[in-house]
């Protein structure tokens, strides 16, 4: 990965590239430090170090981790990336439902702009929904529990104050979009993983330096270096799952048009073992905030709201873990359901005459496709499931706080992200050197 880095930049194109993406980085990460109009700095300031103390984030860790941090520190950049991944996820799942945006996947590159316009314009609806929702929340005292100075965050809560701060952060989150599409377009990678791999990784030092701080054996050094080291395996077992994947031979027949023949090549279709990414993991956090979310803002108390708070709020607890794991499972299956399919893929092979050695084509090739994507999703759903346990065995095990950076979502998406990036180097710096084809 470092010869392929050092190899681009001194390729003056693809260094521009890479220069272009770090800029676009940095004023990213100067926005998540830029407080919004109306909020008390100090008084933030004050719960945040209360909450790295000890005390509790509340029901938003995953958002404030895809925002980098900003989300506590409700600053111009606080929903960061997170509206425009749900938009995204949202019309994927609409895809399938709505025959009209079916058609337009269909259409090619037309289609997809207009999905992409889609998808812009359901972020900004969200980022709206999100905004008030944060800054209700800030105004109740309910972002940080444990903070005497909570509800003294939003010291002026009249409407034009409140306004203000929900078109702020609504603005933000279409300047992230924006500076997300810059990347894609003119730099290297794909922009929206970009700056959710950058918001993930600037937590990283924060927590390890945590971990260290609050241990107790040689002032924290023994715990710092057991955490180092289960991360260096974290990644490599993602690296190695992540790449693991089935490969099914796909022979084409020769056809002959005229005095020419076409025809007659092998290829293969490569099915992952973890065929639905980071999905489900976002899936199964989102599903499990919403019954906390009710029980936080309903009113008194009563069975059901202290049932949910015992059992539905505290990572810890097993009934937490167990629903966590089994909805994991669920939405892996669900989601590659909805994204490969495994009849419009045999009927393509058919149409161009392409075949699987010892499978018949058409209904009995899609058969044998669903029971081979079937077989391989188990395995990888229960990795997804044991990799986003990795922060609650941590805190259950050795008493990690809740900052614990190698586990699940956060080192899902590290790895992932950075595979992909590092791949996209290369193959660009292949285009350009054609030195091994010549010799």
């Amino acid at each position: 990965m470092l010869t392929a880095f050092a190899r681009a930049f001194k390729t003056p194109d693809l260094r521009k590239k890479l220069l272009f993406t770090l800029g676009i980085i940095v004023v990213y990460r100067v926005g998540t430090h830029i407080p919004i109009p109306g909020v008390d700095y100090q008084n933030v300031q004050t719960c945040i170090d209360v909450a790295k103390g000890g005390g509790s984030q509340g029901l938003f860790g995953l958002v404030n981790m895809f925002s980098g941090g900003a989300l506590l520190q409700i600053t111009i950049f606080a929903l960061g990336i997170m509206p425009y991944i749900t938009a995204s996820i949202i019309l994927q799942l609409l895809t399938v439902v709505i025959p009209r945006l079916e058609a337009l996947k269909k259409e090619g590159q037309a289609g997809t702009a207009k999905i992409t316009q889609y998808t812009r314009y359901l972020t900004v609806a969200l980022a709206i929904l999100q905004g008030t929702g944060l800054v209700a929340t800030a105004r109740s005292g309910a972002l940080f529990s444990g903070c005497t100075v909570a509800s003294d965050i939003v010291p002026d809560q009249s409407i034009f104050v409140t306004i203000t701060m929900v078109v702020t952060m609504t603005a933000g989150t279409a300047v992230v979009m924006w500076l997300g599409e810059l990347i894609t377009d003119r730099g290297i990678g794909n922009g929206m993983s970009i700056l959710m791999f950058i918001s993930i990784a600037a937590t990283f030092p924060s927590a390890l330096w945590a971990i260290k701080t609050q241990g107790t054996l040689a002032d924290g050094w023994i715990e710092f270096g057991t955490v180092i080291a289960v991360g260096l395996v974290m990644v490599a077992l993602v690296v190695f799952v992540e790449q693991a994947q089935r490969r099914i031979p796909v022979q084409y027949a020769k056809r002959m048009i005229g005095r020419r023949s076409y025809g007659g090549t092998s290829t293969y279709i490569p099915l992952k073992v973890n065929q639905a990414g980071i999905i489900p993991v976002i899936f199964a956090s989102s599903l499990l905030y919403i019954p906390a979310l009710v029980a936080q803002f309903s009113g008194g108390t009563s069975a059901w709201k202290t049932w949910i708070e015992q059992n539905l709020t505290k990572g810890d607890h097993p009934v937490y873990i167990v629903t966590y794991f089994l909805l994991i499972v669920f939405f892996a299956f669900f989601y590659v359901a909805i994204s490969f399919n495994p009849e419009e893929v045999a009927d393509n092979m058919k149409k161009y005459g392409g075949f699987i050695p010892g499978i018949r084509a058409g209904r009995p090739t899609a058969e044998y496709l669903s029971y081979v994507l079937n077989r391989i999703t188990w395995p990888g759903s229960l990795y997804l499931g044991l990799i986003a346990l990795v922060p609650t065995m941590a805190l259950v095990g050795f008493g990690a706080n809740q900052n614990f950076p190698f586990g699940g979502t956060s080192i899902l998406i590290i790895v992932g992200v950075g595979l992909e990036t590092v791949k996209q180097i290369e193959s660009q710096l292949q285009q350009r050197n054609y030195e091994g084809f010549l010799r």
